[in-house]
């Protein structure tokens, strides 16, 4: 996943959404996945090419039910056709974690993000909440992987809480006094046990920022280093 560089075509439903203002290419995924952003508009838009895996509609419930709880982006439209599906939302006024400005403070934007998911994982309802992202399940759905990898059964839950399932810091935004914003990307979001999103978070940060940054966001989200659980959830992502 990276900054698209070059030029990059925009899907005609992308076009057809967004009008003939500007639009700036932002993110880019690993199957062809793309996020734009409208500023004239005040909107972004995810698209995802048709065959790919991700639902963006099913991200667009998780989007709805999440706000009631704490900031995501609003949703403003969602939809497919034979060429892909699309995930339009309003615009949050903040800055990605990995904006130039806060790549050049990581001490600032590795606390805000661990500050940030602490928030996320205390503010959502388990009980309430329809999906789930743990280990055992997704474990069934990489079983061949698992097997050749020896990835065991997973340890004991530390606590439950409600995922972000795609915890690398690019989904913190963050405010321009360097406290975080809001999440986005929820398209995983499940229950499951927290060291699922610690362990994806703290690695991202040397992917983003270089290593040195892993105890500074534990340390803002308020929990001490778990190795087992860091290793074990790690490999599981690292699975698919």
């Amino acid at each position: 996943m990276s900054i698209p560089t070059g030029t990059v075509e925009v899907p005609g439903a992308i076009r057809r959404l967004l009008g003939d203002g500007p639009l700036h290419p932002v993110w880019q995924n690993l199957v062809g996945g793309l996020t734009f952003h409208a500023p004239d508009r005040g909107l972004y838009a995810k698209w995802a090419p048709a065959g790919t895996e991700g639902d963006l509609a099913d991200e667009a419930e998780r989007l709805a039910w999440v706000a009631r709880w704490t900031p995501v982006p609003h949703v403003v439209e969602t939809g497919a056709d034979d060429e892909g599906g699309w995930l339009v939302t309003r615009a949050i006024e903040g800055r990605s974690a990995v904006h130039p400005q806060w790549v050049a403070h990581p001490e600032v934007a590795v606390r805000a993000v661990g500050a940030g998911l602490r928030a996320l994982h205390d503010a959502l309802p388990v009980a309430g909440c329809p999906w789930t992202w743990s280990a055992r399940d997704r474990l069934a759905r990489v079983a061949d992987r698992a097997a050749a990898a020896a990835l065991g059964a997973p340890p004991p839950v530390d606590r439950l809480v409600v995922c972000h399932g795609d915890a690398c810091v690019p989904n913190t935004l963050l405010s321009d006094d360097g406290t975080w914003l809001a999440h986005v990307d929820l398209g995983s979001l499940g229950v499951a046990d927290r060291w699922a999103d610690l362990a994806v978070a703290t690695w991202s940060t040397v992917w983003n920022y270089g290593p040195g940054h892993e105890e500074a966001l534990l340390d803002a989200y308020g929990i001490a280093p778990d190795p087992v659980r860091t290793a074990y959830y790690r490999t599981l992502w690292s699975l698919g």
